[in-house]
């Protein structure tokens, strides 16, 4: 039987790849060449196969531990592997444990850069950049109103949000873009229309009082929840950015000093829309983890959410690119 190389078999583009895994108390490792994580259960040891082929990021949880060889592997694959505390929160990685958001990327000397030297083109440019933000903030108005709006949500059980709510809500939100005049300005208009759209799912579920409270200690269901799906969208965003060769620092709305700013922009075209009111009908649900984990998963797959990221991403790059005019030298 003849053998293959890796070279020689075909790869799943990362926005049609289906997996996105949170492990926890286990150790992930390459057994008869495969990648799987194992678990204790008395005294027997549970292997359970990863499809790295198929698989955009891996968050790994507490009590975990992943060898040298898995590590190659998941790397070879395109499989970006993050570290985190329980529950997929607070994220960090090895190497950068003082940012929110840090992945460990895989390496090669091989990252297109067509869309590196587009996006460097404008990104030191404060009104390109801010133009960047309203692009993304319009994505992320869209996505909005497709989900919350499309007939699979109007199905879920307990959750009805009416045209005639959310319209005002993100129409509002898009008129006043246009008048903002820096990032500070957008992020302010940001936090308004996310407190209005909370206030929105709480009351569509029955859920009651809510405030946004993140990862503190005695944190209701929901706020859990919601921490819990955005950093899976943070493995979205941090494997689209590096299928396209952007670093995560190029960051255009959440400030220029932040390593890990641009996987925040990127995860915020899909967070509102996918994660916000999954969050709110699972934990009304009465959802464990694993639950809730599915259904963000099953959203990110049907809204093609990979996509979006990476299409939007592509898109800013190519319309805001500035060329420069080369200057004749004098002789």
């Amino acid at each position: 039987m003849s053998e293959f190389t890796p070279s020689e078999l075909k790869t799943i583009l990362h926005s049609k790849r289906a997996n996105l895994y949170y492990l926890q108390h286990c150790r992930v490792l390459v057994n008869d060449g495969r990648v799987e994580y194992v678990t204790d259960e008395g005294k027997q040891s549970l292997y359970w196969n990863i499809p790295i082929a198929n698989t955009t990021s891996i968050l790994l949880g507490t009590g975990t531990s992943i060898t040298q060889a898995a590590m190659r592997e998941l790397a070879k694959a395109g499989v970006l592997v993050g570290f985190c505390g329980g529950g997929g929160s607070p994220l960090f990685a090895a190497n950068e444990v003082e940012v929110e958001v840090s992945w460990l990327t895989p390496q090669s000397e091989y990252r297109p850069t067509e869309y590196l030297q587009d996006w460097t083109s404008f990104w030191f440019d404060d009104e390109k950049r801010l133009q960047a933000a309203i692009l993304f903030q319009q994505v992320r108005i869209e996505q909005i109103r497709q989900h919350w709006l499309s007939s699979r949500m109007q199905r879920e059980e307990g959750f009805k949000v009416f045209p005639e709510q959310l319209n005002p809500i993100l129409n509002q939100f898009s008129s006043r873009l246009s008048a903002c005049q820096n990032s500070n300005d957008v992020m302010t208009l940001e936090a308004t229309m996310s407190k209005a759209l909370y206030k929105l799912a709480a009351n569509a579920v029955k859920y009651g009082d809510f405030t946004r409270a993140k990862r503190g200690s005695g944190i209701d269901l929901a706020n859990r929840y919601l921490d819990h799906g955005n950093y899976l969208a943070y493995g979205l965003a941090a494997t689209a950015t590096w299928v396209i060769g952007l670093p995560h620092g190029l960051a255009i709305l959440h400030g220029k000093t932040r390593r890990g700013g641009l996987v925040f922009d990127v995860a915020d075209l899909v967070k509102d829309a996918l994660v916000l009111p999954q969050a709110f009908i699972a934990a009304m649900a009465g959802d464990d983890e694993q639950e809730f984990r599915q259904r963000c998963i099953r959203g990110f797959q049907k809204a093609e959410a990979l996509d979006v990221m990476i299409d939007t991403l592509q898109h800013a790059a190519k319309t805001l690119r500035q060329y420069r005019i080369p200057v004749a030298v004098e002789s």
